[in-house]
């Protein structure tokens, strides 16, 4: 509100909060809750606004308290980060989405992690969520993907477990977690293609 904007995640019908906060084995989507944080918790920030009528999406995953006791922890944040601005690396002129894609599926399944197939990055601007569809993984040969041209505005998002692509809802219906309830996490920019190559926007 300072800045002028207003919270993106308040314009989807049932949700209307600002911000959505995941724990551990929670992937998206979930509402405030009683749920008390404490050390070595795996949080993902997720949030999103709404600016002179235009929207951003941006996610960012931590530890509570600082890095994890557990190296393994670590290392699974490290690489879904880094897997994202190898991705955002790719969003040029001239390239097609499937190459993203082609990133993410890469670096993630490469180190041992599940790629969460059933939710994706997406196209941003009038609307929180707009087409092309960005998938983690390759769903189609990348010749047959959408070509990237400038002007072109996207929500890249690495969404991943440590154990299973499986997910599952929660009771309250919008909750998403990992069916094994291993932990996941996500990392997020919205970024625009131009003439200079991909401008991180978030």
């Amino acid at each position: 509100k300072k800045q002028g904007g207003e919270s993106s995640f308040k314009t989807v019908p049932g949700y209307l909060f600002s911000t959505c906060l995941t724990v551990n084995e929670q992937i998206v989507h979930t509402k405030p809750c009683k749920r008390v944080l404490k050390n070595g918790d795996v949080l993902t920030l997720d949030i999103g606004m709404l600016y002179k009528g235009w929207h951003t999406d941006y996610a960012i995953t931590r530890v509570v308290g600082g890095e994890s006791k557990d190296e393994k922890i670590n290392k699974f944040l490290k690489i879904g980060e880094n897997t994202l601005y190898l991705a955002i690396k790719e969003a040029k002129i001239g390239n097609r989405l499937g190459q993203i894609s082609a990133v993410i599926e890469r670096e993630i399944k490469g180190n041992g992690y599940f790629v969460i197939k059933e939710l994706t990055g997406h196209g941003i601007g009038r609307q929180l969520h707009e087409d092309p569809y960005v998938f983690g993984f390759i769903e189609r040969p990348i010749s047959k993907s959408l070509l990237i041209k400038k002007g072109l505005v996207i929500a890249i998002e690495i969404i991943y477990a440590m154990g299973t692509e499986n997910m599952i809802y929660e009771a309250d219906n919008w909750s998403i977690a990992t069916k094994d309830r291993s932990i996941s996490a996500c990392f997020e920019h919205t970024v625009a293609v131009t003439d200079r190559g991909p401008i991180i926007l978030t």
